[in-house]
């Protein structure tokens, strides 16, 4: 039997393999016309047009569980349904094994992109912001490595990419032709309601996707009946956190502001069922409590961890029934398990992601993922709980295309200095700070000239709201803004492209205001557009270049000059001196800090054990005393074997001149060159449009444009912003890492 077409209003079987992800699947369909219920485990029967979302529980099976669960399920399944396995957004689970499955029932097209929170696929690999997975550090509480592309999920099936855009269809009906599991490519949700309609043409199709591809099949249904969003005060709520998410930490800090009681659990007392419940039923005898578990958590233990805070919570209830929010879809499902609830009507979402559902016994139980929400997300749930805020929005408010607004109260904040007021650093900021991307990663700030902001937008011809802020904390993240704390040191009538000493004086200004504001803390990281050294010299202010100045301004004595671009990463040795100079000033010493600062940047930026390779100071590295007085043997050689004994892999001293070529096709992933020139010209040829300046070795973070003020191009409108988008999201990508880059 041929299945329906999507759009004609099919049975639904959705497939999740946590709590959390079946409720947010659910709550995409509240408000259509088909009947919705989500269950706990696989259904025995469906309903005609309805939609069954179960939760299957795999995410943390083995996978020759999770498969034979899901091969379990889908035999129930109708054969004129519509199958959807929902995945977690970040590809955690046993996303390879269940695909695996659904691959042997009908033809598979995988649309994982959620792009409500910046998720995005491109090129067949899931980004998160602009960042690709494998390298966005998001991974930290898996016992695993991240994929670097979805087609690994399927070793031993056939793949195949396609586009966004015209075609879709085409493309999709061509690879379930030939049997391969389609991945398309995702930055809209225009992109998804696409692949849906194209999905119309292909027999038997199984779907597989976030939440968003979800929404995107619940959008070709009517709209109909708007369930009751059980609404009331909650003279209790338990709250139990089961993330290791960063954020929680701010989420539980939140709540406590508000009055609510935390319970934290030593992790080894929770798993020996030691625990004394006293002081979580007290809390709960005074309203409102928030249980987390403390202490070292072994990835490996995680499902055992979620279980014993089901037990916990069960431990607890007595005579009394509170609400529950659960974060994390595992720690979910254990509590509603130990707690004997049978199924959950979803009935209202709060914010995206965070999902109210009536409970077989009565209690209204509110389920999230861990990664979701800013720092008040738990804060917003419980007002919910206690009636004290009404709902954010009810299912028909939401437009077709309707994505949760950025979350931007956990975002760090980077400061961004404008530079010299003449060059391009007005036309490069404006568009750099209204790209989409850039607002998913960071909330930016100008330190600079509001009026020349306006200016350079105006040359620009964008329509954009300059807002003059006093502090970093009236900041605003919002689309179509950019927020300027402003100096006003430069006179209306300043020339484009001509060298000024007050243009000069005002750009370390700027620097000076945002070096300050990163020591006290109240921004994250500096993002630099470039300065002009001779106006900087002109204005009185003797320094080589922005590096020497920051190090000045932090008081720090040794920093190094990281190039970075998508091809190729490479960290000087010395910088703005003359040749003579540099060859005199290199010795072991230096060399041996410079590299274990590159060293220490790219560990932190996700590169777990990076491959480095050192460039000679004299042609073919010297070729063993045949060129040059022996400078590699004296000066670099030492510093590689002392590294090497360390267990840094690092390569050297190599001929420049294949060095960089190696490194261009991957074969290291960082290059030490011992001076200015050896290390730019290779850079500026490979990727300057895309390339990025680090400092490393300060006390704050601070990324640079790789370019520089271009006084002839300047006022024209046609400087290309694209190396102040990275250099913003390289900012970013340091300031939420562990630990600052030094």
């Amino acid at each position: 039997m041929r299945p329906k077409s999507i759009g004609s209003h099919p049975t639904v079987a959705v497939f999740a393999d946590d709590l959390s992800g079946a409720a947010e699947v659910a709550s995409a369909f509240l408000g259509r016309s088909a009947p919705v219920s989500l269950l706990l485990g696989a259904a025995e029967t469906y309903e005609p047009g309805a939609v069954v979302i179960a939760d299957l529980d795999t995410r943390s099976m083995s996978p020759d569980d999770a498969a034979r669960t899901v091969r379990h399920a889908i035999a129930r399944v109708p054969s004129d349904a519509l199958v959807v396995k929902k995945i977690d957004s970040l590809l955690r689970g046993n996303i390879g094994p269940e695909v695996g499955i659904l691959a042997e029932t009908g033809p598979v097209v995988v649309a994982a992109g959620l792009p409500a929170l910046h998720r995005s696929v491109r090129h067949g690999v899931v980004h998160v912001g602009a960042t690709p997975l494998h390298r966005a550090g998001v991974w930290s509480a898996e016992f695993t490595p991240p994929p670097e592309s979805i087609a690994e999920l399927f070793p031993d099936s056939l793949t195949q990419c396609v586009n966004r855009g015209p075609g879709v269809e085409e493309a999709l009906t061509r690879a379930a032709s030939v049997g391969a599991i389609a991945v398309c490519d995702v930055e809209t949700d225009e992109d998804l309601d696409s692949i849906v309609r194209a999905c119309r043409a292909i027999s038997g199709v199984r779907l597989v996707g976030t939440s968003a591809l979800a929404a995107a099949v619940a959008r070709t249904l009517p709209l109909g009946h708007v369930p009751t969003t059980g609404a009331g005060q909650a003279e209790s709520v338990l709250i139990v956190v089961g993330t290791a998410e960063p954020v929680a930490v701010q989420q539980v800090a939140s709540l406590v502001a508000d009055g609510v009681r935390h319970v934290p659990v030593e992790a080894t007392e929770l798993l020996r069922g030691e625990v004394d419940t006293t002081r979580l039923r007290l809390a709960l005898d005074d309203g409102h409590a928030v249980v987390t578990v403390t202490g070292d958590v072994d990835p490996s233990n995680a499902r055992t961890l979620s279980a014993a805070l089901g037990r916990l919570a069960g431990a607890v209830q007595r005579d009394r029934r509170p609400d529950l929010v659960l974060t994390g879809g595992e720690t979910a499902r254990a509590v509603v398990d130990a707690l004997e609830i049978t199924s959950l009507r979803p009935v209202h979402e709060v914010h995206h992601g965070a999902v109210v559902s009536l409970a077989s016994d009565g209690r209204r139980v509110v389920t999230r993922p861990g990664s979701f929400g800013d720092e008040t997300s738990l804060s917003a749930i419980a007002a919910y709980l206690r009636g004290d805020q009404p709902p954010t929005h009810s299912p028909t408010q939401r437009g077709p295309h309707m994505t949760a607004s950025t979350d931007t109260a956990n975002l760090p904040v980077v400061a961004v200095t404008m530079g010299d007021g003449a060059g391009i650093g007005p036309e490069v900021i404006v568009p750099a700070l209204l790209d989409e991307a850039t607002l998913s990663l960071c909330t930016p700030i100008v330190i600079g000239d509001a009026k020349r902001l306006r200016l350079a937008a105006n040359v620009l011809g964008i329509d954009v709201d300059i807002v003059t802020v006093e502090s970093v904390a009236d900041a605003q993240s919002i689309p179509g803004r950019v927020n300027v704390i402003d100096l006003d040191l430069l006179p209306d009538d300043l020339a484009w492209g001509e060298l000024s000493p007050v243009a000069g004086h005002a750009a370390y200004e700027y620097i000076r205001v945002a070096s300050e504001l990163a020591v006290r803390g109240e921004v994250q990281a500096i993002c630099t557009a470039p300065l002009n050294k001779e106006a900087l010299h002109a204005a009185g202010h003797i320094f080589p270049g922005h590096t020497e100045l920051l190090a000045h301004l932090t008081g720090t004595e040794e920093v190094s000059m990281m190039l970075s671009t998508p091809k190729l990463k490479v960290i000087h040795v010395t910088t703005h001196i003359g040749l003579l100079d540099a060859v005199a000033k290199i010795e072991p010493g230096l060399v041996e800090r410079t590299i274990r600062r590159g060293h220490e940047a790219l560990v932190r930026s996700g590169i777990p054990e990076p491959k480095i390779g050192v460039c000679g100071i004299n042609p073919h590295a010297g070729e063993h005393g045949l060129f040059g007085y022996g400078e590699e043997e004296q000066k670099i050689i030492p510093a590689v074997e002392v590294l090497k004994a360390d267990g840094i892999d690092v390569h050297g001293p190599l001929p420049a001149d294949t060095a960089f070529f190696l490194a261009g096709r991957g074969d290291y992933d960082l290059i030490v060159a011992m001076y200015h020139d050896q290390g730019h010209g290779p850079v500026k040829v490979l990727g300057i449009e895309a390339g990025v300046n680090i400092t490393v070795g300060l006390p704050v973070i601070r990324t640079s444009v790789d370019h520089g003020t271009a006084f002839d191009i300047a006022g024209k409108g046609i400087a290309e912003a694209g190396s102040m988008v990275e250099a913003l999201r390289q900012a970013a990508e340091l300031a939420t890492s562990t630990a600052v880059v030094k």
